[in-house]
């Protein structure tokens, strides 16, 4: 496991308005932010997960951009592949593509799309994942699986970058294995999904994330994949929640918010010294928040570290 320097990026927007954006995005990047991440959710606060990405990319010139994560099941990898394509033209090389197998059966009922089971679902991720690379590295694909009938000799089009990197989120073995052997970075989430699709914290401690690290460092051999965490819970101050309280909105044991790379919360020297912590003890470099104005502190400390 290689020893990464820092770096971190933001999950939130205004994504609805693009003046907003714009001040936004560059508000992170000048914070020192080196991606901004959208979400691909129906409902609630739905935006498409490119578009606005468009907008916060032309106020910056350094900040990357993509999606955290999309949902695999409203894509075809071959259409996908033609997006990704353009927003990295767009953006002049600067497109990171998180992806996720899907988890909302309330918002695949919504729109008349069926979720398919776990297993199924990881299975079609995996098949999506190697169309994906085809078409983005070589220009062309041929898979014929349970879920995918592709045939392309030429895509043409062609991103601005030599590789784009794909960002796998997710927490069960067999995801964690699929990014150890595709992903650029794998992101462990703490999070697992209850019987109605509903999320909740799942494998939050840090000893779950260990074992999901081993799992990971089995799965990638030789390959050099950057560790992330997506902060779920983040205060930075010195009025911050008790660990009590922590415990009680989480719905997990007192000692687990203490180390979980998922809750980060104290004043900035309390922070710093936890992120520096986990990396030495699991590897993690990377850190996706959504607070970031007040994370901004620990940002101008650790990166590039």
């Amino acid at each position: 496991m290689t020893m990464r320097p820092f770096r971190f990026a933001v999950q939130n927007g205004p994504f609805d308005d693009p003046s907003e954006l714009q001040r936004h995005a560059l508000a992170v990047e000048t914070f020192g932010y080196d991606e901004l991440f959208t979400s691909d959710h129906v409902g609630g606060s739905s935006v498409d997960p490119f578009i606005p990405l468009m907008v916060a990319a032309a106020a910056t010139t350094t900040l990357r951009v993509g999606p955290l994560v999309l949902n695999n099941e409203f894509h075809n990898p071959a259409l996908l592949a033609r997006t990704v394509i353009s927003a990295d033209q767009m953006t002049e090389g600067r497109v990171v593509v998180g992806m996720g197998t899907g988890y909302a059966a309330s918002e695949h009922d919504a729109i008349g799309m069926p979720l398919l089971p776990p297993g199924e679902r990881v299975t079609r991720f995996r098949d999506s994942l190697l169309i994906l690379r085809q078409l983005l590295d070589e220009g062309r694909a041929s898979a014929h699986t349970t879920h995918h009938d592709i045939e392309i000799d030429d895509f043409d089009a062609r991103p601005a970058q030599a590789h784009v990197p794909f960002l796998v989120g997710g927490n069960g073995r067999r995801v964690v294995t699929i990014g150890g052997q595709l992903a650029d970075v794998f992101q462990f989430t703490g999070l697992g999904t209850n019987p109605d699709g509903s999320i909740r914290a799942a494998s939050f401690g840090v000893d779950d994330v260990l074992v999901r690290e081993q799992w990971l460092a089995e799965a990638a051999g030789d390959r050099d994949v950057e560790r992330s965490s997506l902060v779920q819970i983040c205060e930075v101050g010195t009025e911050v929640s008790t660990a009590e309280a922590l415990a009680e909105r989480l719905k997990v044991e007192l000692d687990v918010p203490t180390d979980s790379p998922f809750v980060l919360v104290g004043s900035v020297e309390q922070i710093v010294d936890k992120i520096e912590r986990l990396r030495e003890r699991v590897g993690i470099s990377h850190y996706v928040i959504r607070e970031p104005e007040a994370f901004a502190p620990i940002v101008e400390r650790l990166k590039g570290r």
